[in-house]
């Protein structure tokens, strides 16, 4: 990965910079789409949208 995509790395529910910090990866159940999600938000079960294909989930 580039310092670039690196850079671009920001939670999907709540938009902060998660550059160097414990969160998850993972792919969108319809798209397969890379999201990133914040341990904070992860914990709250915030919800999350794809932003490719709109899947929202918990």
């Amino acid at each position: 990965m580039s310092q670039e995509q690196r850079q671009k790395r920001k939670c999907v529910s709540c938009g902060i910079n998660i550059s160097g910090t414990t969160a998850a990866a993972f792919k969108c159940p319809d798209c397969g789409q890379q999201i990133y999600r914040c341990s904070k938000c992860r914990k709250q079960s915030n919800l999350y949208e794809c932003p490719d294909c709109g899947f929202t989930g918990p």
